[in-house]
């Protein structure tokens, strides 16, 4: 599994696997850097230099950047199960589609974990078991060409883009993945059946594709904890990596979804990431504060003992420090992010809360007021005009850097 930040780990290359014959990854791409004799530099002219005679030098000849490799598209297990690298290993990174810069960083973290000799498997599939709404099912964006490109441009060997007859022969299936009590809360509250669809369809790519170690964003923090917790419980052998949200440049974290919103409605929407950035900032306020007042004397004043240590502001500092206890954490983070999106609440168009939660990552169960120390997620919901968006962060109470 990965260390408990969250960061894969390398994945050391292996000896194939019985029974999976194929061909290995073709060659990387020798594209010119920046700086490579052959690249014109910006805005270099070719034209003649005041006062030079001649004619204008010939044009140089455009350098070649090659295009990489073409990522092989699979429809069968069949062709999955042919394709397999002869030697390395397999990372993969599913997905339902709509592929942007957020898978594409999670295919080059696979890319870097599998290494030059193994293969990087991006899986398509828009699972129908994940939508309690038709009209949400034929709404989602399939965009397979575009998403080829992109996969291919990671670093992806292969896409694997079943159909649903592939991955469901004979219709949905009658034995499912059960989610239990941790798939019931937060997102699984909000939307009944979900985590079971998913947590059901994983386990059949798992099966399918037979990864090394298989990749998936923090941004779905519930989700990637339920994929942790049925691999350890029902023994997968493969590594589950996780890799940290990609934001866009203004804060919001980034979703296929994102399309959906008009200019309001995005403007509206930067409340979730602005929230989640003011809890942790009062978090490390609030922790820096204790770890401040931790360094005064118990038998002298803290202002003056403030000021003994420097402190230009000591006595603004000191009713703050003085009422800077670390048990009060985790209702000054709730706190801090609530102001924010009350203010979106009553923005035009309305920010509509689902929920704000702390949670502990191990179960998703609500962190309680007076927790001091371990990690935690802030986790948020909300839905702007017809679009629901979700986000979250890492919190660790008792840190004081």
């Amino acid at each position: 599994m990965t260390d408990p930040t969250g960061t894969p780990r390398p994945c050391t290359p292996g000896a194939s696997r019985p029974g999976m014959p194929g061909a290995s990854r073709p060659g990387a791409s020798d594209a010119l850097s920046p700086g490579t004799p052959g690249a014109s530099r910006p805005g270099a002219s070719d034209a003649p230099r005041p006062g030079t005679p001649g004619t204008p030098r010939p044009a140089a000849a455009s350098p070649a950047f090659p295009a990489p490799p073409a990522a092989a598209l699979l429809r069968t297990g069949a062709e999955l199960g042919a394709s397999a690298p002869l030697k390395g290993a397999r990372a993969v990174v599913m997905t339902m589609g709509a592929l942007h810069e957020g898978h594409a960083g999670l295919i080059r973290a696979a890319r870097a974990a599998a290494g030059p000799d193994g293969q990087v498997v991006v899986t398509v599939f828009v699972n129908p078991l994940q939508f309690g709404d038709a009209a949400d099912l034929d709404r989602y964006p399939r965009t397979l060409d575009a998403d080829l490109a992109v996969a291919a441009a990671a670093g992806a060997d292969a896409v694997f883009a079943p159909s649903v007859d592939e991955v469901y022969p004979g219709g949905e299936p009658q034995v499912r993945i059960s989610a239990g009590p941790m798939g019931e809360r937060l997102e699984g509250a909000s939307r009944p059946g979900h985590f079971d669809g998913m947590l059901t369809v994983v386990a059949k790519l798992l099966h399918l594709t037979r990864p090394d170690v298989a990749f998936f964003g923090q941004k779905d923090a519930q989700q990637l904890a339920l994929i942790r917790r049925m691999v350890r419980d029902l023994n997968f052998p493969v590594e589950i990596a996780g890799v940290e949200t990609v934001r866009e440049p203004d804060g919001l974290a980034l979703s296929s979804r994102n399309r959906f919103l008009d200019a309001e409605e995005r403007h509206t929407a930067l409340a979730l990431s602005k929230a989640l950035f003011a809890a942790r900032d009062r978090l490390a306020a609030q922790q820096a504060l204790h770890a401040r007042a931790q360094t005064t004397s118990a038998t002298t004043g803290r202002a003056a003992a403030l000021t003994a240590l420097g402190e230009a502001r000591a006595a603004a500092d000191t009713q703050a420090v003085a009422l800077a206890r670390p048990e009060d954490g985790p209702s000054a983070v709730r706190a801090a992010a609530l102001l924010i999106l009350d203010d979106a609440v009553a923005a035009q168009p309305p920010l509509v809360l689902d929920y704000l939660a702390l949670v502990d990552p191990a179960d998703f169960t609500e962190v309680p007021d007076d927790r001091t120390t371990g990690a935690a997620i802030l986790a948020v919901a909300a839905r702007v005009g017809k679009t629901r968006l979700i986000d979250n962060i890492p919190l660790t109470f008792g840190a004081t850097t």
